[in-house]
C-alpha cells in the first residue's frame, strides 16, 4: 500500500474546513463591527418599506446579510441539478453564477442611488485621471475597488471567455461606464468620474487574481457536459 499519497485527501479537507471557518469567522466579526447601524434600518426594512431601507446604506447592506442563506440554497438547488445530469463541475459553476449576481447587485444598486438633488441637479462628469481619489478618502477606495470584484472573481471561474487579465480589466471598466453613464443620463446628483472607472476596473482585477486557480481554459470544458450514461453490453 501507497503511505505516501494517502493524507492527501484529509490535508486537503481539512484546509477547506479552516479556510471557512476563517471567512465565517471574518463575516461574523464584520457583522458584531456594524451590527448597530444595521439594526437601525431593520424596522423598516422588516416592515417592507421602501424608504428607511432601501434607498440607504445600511438597509442594502441588512438585506444583502439576510439574503444569504437564500443565495446559498439557490446555489445548492442548481448544483444539485447539475450533478444529477452529470455535470462535474456543478458546484464550481453554482457558486459562480450566484456570486456573480449577488456580489454585484448590492454595490450597483448603492451606486445608483439618487443624492438629494436627484432630477434637479444637472448631471456632472470629470474627466481628470486621479483627480477625484484625493476626495475619495480610504472608505470611498475600498468601495469602488468592491463594486464588480465579485463580477472579476467568478466571470472566470463561469466562462472561458473573460479568464485573463485583459478581457478582466475591460470587463470591470465597460461595467463601471455603463454605471457612471446611467449615473449622468439619469441625474441621479452623482459624479461620473473617470477615477470610479479605473478604481472600479482595478477591483475587478485585483479579485480576479485571486481566484485565479480556478479559472476555466477553455470554452468547451470536458467537466461542464453531462456524462454520457454506460451503453449496457449485449
Amino acid at each position: 500500500m501507497n503511505h505516501n499519497a494517502s493524507p492527501s485527501a484529509p490535508t486537503r479537507r481539512t484546509r477547506r474546513i479552516v479556510l471557512l471557518g476563517l471567512a465565517g469567522l471574518a463575516m461574523a466579526s464584520a457583522v458584531y463591527v456594524v451590527r448597530r447601524p444595521l439594526m437601525m434600518s431593520a424596522p423598516m426594512c422588516m416592515a417592507g418599506r421602501w424608504h428607511g431601507c432601501f434607498d440607504t446604506f445600511n438597509g442594502v447592506v441588512l438585506m444583502t446579510l439576510v439574503a444569504l442563506p437564500l443565495a446559498a440554497l439557490v446555489a445548492w438547488a442548481l448544483a444539485r441539478r447539475r450533478r444529477a445530469t452529470g455535470v462535474t463541475s456543478a458546484w464550481r459553476m453554482s457558486l459562480a453564477e450566484v456570486g456573480m449576481v449577488h456580489g454585484t447587485v448590492p454595490f450597483v444598486w448603492l451606486t445608483m442611488m439618487p443624492g438629494a438633488g436627484a432630477g434637479i441637479v444637472p448631471g456632472r462628469v470629470s474627466l481628470v485621471p486621479l483627480r477625484d481619489l484625493v476626495t475619495m478618502g480610504p472608505l470611498g477606495i475600498v468601495g469602488n475597488l468592491l463594486v464588480f470584484a465579485s463580477l472579476g472573481f467568478f466571470a472566470p471561474m463561469r466562462f472561458a471567455a473573460p479568464a485573463s487579465v485583459p478581457r478582466i480589466l475591460a470587463l470591470g471598466a465597460g461595467c463601471s461606464v455603463l454605471v457612471e453613464t446611467a449615473q449622468y443620463v439619469l441625474r441621479l446628483d452623482r459624479v461620473s468620474s473617470v477615477d470610479d472607472v479605473l478604481v472600479n476596473a482595478a477591483g475587478a482585477v485585483l479579485a480576479a487574481l485571486a481566484s485565479r486557480r480556478w479559472w476555466r481554459t477553455s470554452a468547451h470544458a470536458p467537466s461542464d457536459r453531462p456524462r454520457p450514461a454506460p451503453v449496457p453490453a449485449g
